[in-house]
């Protein structure tokens, strides 16, 4: 664990109040850790803990989601996300960072990297490409239109969790408890219910057609680490094997892993310190 606690912190960007959690120390490169669609700061917990031994470690709450406000139904796209991402970055002070990004968040980080060179010291894009494998999308899809608004208690939304995340269900119950317990609030019903925008569960439109994201990708000069769980059904060994004809690219596999990694697996947290700036 990190010697240097952890922190919460509230900053005003975009027109809106983001929380992120900081942790180690007060100077270094720089890493801000991204979620996925449906994920908040506090799935990083442990990998965070690790990674903050030897850099300042920043993991962001996305707008909708955790401790962060809402924002307008229809402001849940990658572009608000990516502009959400600029602000936070100047509110903090940060000249130049890594961003780590899962699953969408490693989307909104490509772009933020295509679209800001400058600021992006390294890139590390988690179970995600310019592709995305259709039968991911199809049960993701599924899932999202099927989602539960209530639970009676913490163990039928570790139920939930380990019915509709791959990741989750590879699992003992008391890690998904660890981290489905900050998803989730009790009501003043009794009941458990999401610390998420209903809205924010869809994917936003005008999402750019692939050979725009792959032209993206090509056009990022900072060096990029690809993290592929080996049982992934987002993220192809197609995908995965063309991403690392980048100059600048490595792709690792994480074992055993389904989508996405957490990154606190052995071969992630390996990955992750051989790659990450460290002055």
């Amino acid at each position: 664990m990190s010697s240097f606690g952890v922190r919460d912190i509230f900053v005003e960007a975009n027109g809106l109040r983001q929380h992120l959690i900081a942790r180690g120390p007060a100077t270094g490169p720089s890493v801000l850790l991204l979620h996925n669609l449906v994920g908040q700061a506090r799935m990083f917990d442990r990998a965070a803990a690790a990674l903050a031994e030897r850099r300042p470690v920043f993991a962001l709450d996305f707008r909708g989601r955790g401790e962060s406000a809402w924002g307008p139904p229809d402001e849940y796209t990658q572009d608000h996300y990516v502009a959400d991402v600029e602000a936070v970055r100047e509110a903090l002070g940060l000249q130049r960072l890594t961003l780590v990004g899962t699953a969408m968040g490693g989307g909104v980080a490509m772009a933020y990297a295509a679209l800001h060179p400058r600021r992006v010291a390294a890139l590390v894009m988690n179970d995600i490409g310019p592709d995305v494998g259709g039968g991911g999308l199809s049960r993701i899809s599924e899932r999202t239109d099927a989602t539960p608004t209530a639970f009676p208690d913490m163990k039928a939304v570790v139920a939930y969790y380990n019915e509709h995340f791959p990741a989750a269900a590879r699992l003992p119950d008391d890690r998904v408890a660890e981290y489905a317990r900050w998803n989730v609030r009790r009501s003043d019903s009794g009941l458990y219910v999401w610390k998420m925008d209903p809205a924010a569960r869809h994917v936003g439109g005008g999402a750019p057609a692939a050979e725009e994201l792959w032209r993206r990708y090509l056009a990022i000069e900072c060096p990029i680490l690809v993290l592929r769980g080996e049982h992934s059904d987002i993220l192809t060994r197609d995908t995965a094997a063309k991403m690392a004809e980048h100059p600048t690219a490595r792709v690792t596999e994480v074992v055993g892993a389904a989508h996405p990694p957490l990154l606190s697996e052995p071969d992630a947290l390996a990955a992750l310190e051989a790659f990450l700036p460290r002055d």
